[in-house]
């Protein structure tokens, strides 16, 4: 548990994320008042590597339900195995025959194996998935529902029963409580607006891109073998691509790969040449490829006055 705003800020930087006085604090009530967490924003601005870093800075073990269209509760919190249930059947059948031998008619058989059935219910055929695994962890998790906005309705209906009391009815085994309350953070891109009701029980917290002298912090951070004019270079280059109608604006995690493999093929200073070859690492989409790199000459133009003016130059 989070001592205070400056251990989470301390602890989250330990980690390699480097998070303001706004994400530390809202980080900080999410875990001293027991309530989830949401964090909404565009792709790549560091929400699920915000959940990656709070467990890390926990010693926690980090529990990822990855959400899309279509995903129902079987996938999200238990199934049974039953190729497992169906081996041990198969080896027991001699121990089933001795069972069922004094019996005289199928009803009478069927009432005896009703009588072990429990057996072949039981947690040694469960396979939790990561909901289940939550509840059932002994140590605190975080849990993290990622990109929840792609789910169903109908499953964040369901979800909103698992995160108000922290327990789920399983028909053959009963109800199953939290052993440790986990620490939930569930993240949105926004691709459709979420129930009132789920986020009167989150915290909320809205990340955007961050301003250049955040997102250098965070390269000098994460891309040590970067050179300081090139990381500098690379920041505000990627600043202004940001400014562009492109389909996918490039995020954090782009940024950061781009300086990786500059550093990687020895680029100390960013040039026509140098963006061109390596583009790819920051514009993942055809139509965006065509239009950042014919603007690839103006894009470098004003990333070296923006340079300027931050006194960077």
């Amino acid at each position: 548990m989070f001592q205070s705003v400056n251990d989470v800020k301390a602890r989250l930087r330990n980690a390699r994320y480097l998070a303001g006085d706004d994400i530390a604090t809202v980080v900080y009530l999410a875990d001293r008042l027991g309530k989830p967490l949401l964090v909404e924003g565009p792709a790549g601005v560091g929400k699920t590597e915000l959940s990656k870093a709070v467990a890390d800075a926990l010693g926690a073990e980090l529990i990822r339900l990855q959400c899309y269209e279509g995903l129902d509760e079987t996938k999200a919190l238990y199934e049974w195995q039953y190729a497992k249930q169906m081996l041990y059947t198969q080896v027991l059948r001699d121990r089933v025959g001795e069972l069922l031998a004094d019996t005289r008619t199928l009803r009478e058989a069927f009432d005896r194996i009703a009588e072990e059935e429990d057996l072949f219910f039981s947690e040694r055929f469960l396979l939790p998935r990561p909901l289940l695994r939550a509840l059932l962890s002994e140590q605190r998790p975080v849990l993290l529902v990622d990109e929840v906005d792609k789910a169903d309705p109908e499953f964040e209906a369901f979800l909103l029963e698992v995160l108000s009391d922290f327990q789920v009815s399983i028909p053959e085994l009963g109800t199953v409580r939290a052993r440790t309350r986990p620490f939930v953070l569930l993240t949105s891109n926004q691709a459709r607006e979420l129930s009132d009701a789920l986020k009167r029980r989150c915290l909320h917290l809205f990340i955007t891109y961050p301003s250049f002298r955040e997102e250098l912090d965070v390269v000098r951070v994460r891309v040590p073998e970067a050179s300081a004019t090139l990381a500098a270079e690379v920041v505000a280059f990627v600043q202004e691509v940001r400014n562009l109608p492109l389909k996918k604006v490039p995020g954090i995690a782009e940024t950061l790969d781009w300086a990786r493999a500059l550093a990687l093929l020895n680029v100390h200073h960013l040039g026509a040449e140098e963006v061109e070859r390596t583009l790819g690492v920051i514009v993942k989409h055809e139509g965006d490829h065509a239009r950042t790199r014919r603007s690839i000459p103006e894009l470098l133009r004003r990333a070296q006055l923006r340079l300027r003016e931050w006194g960077m130059e």
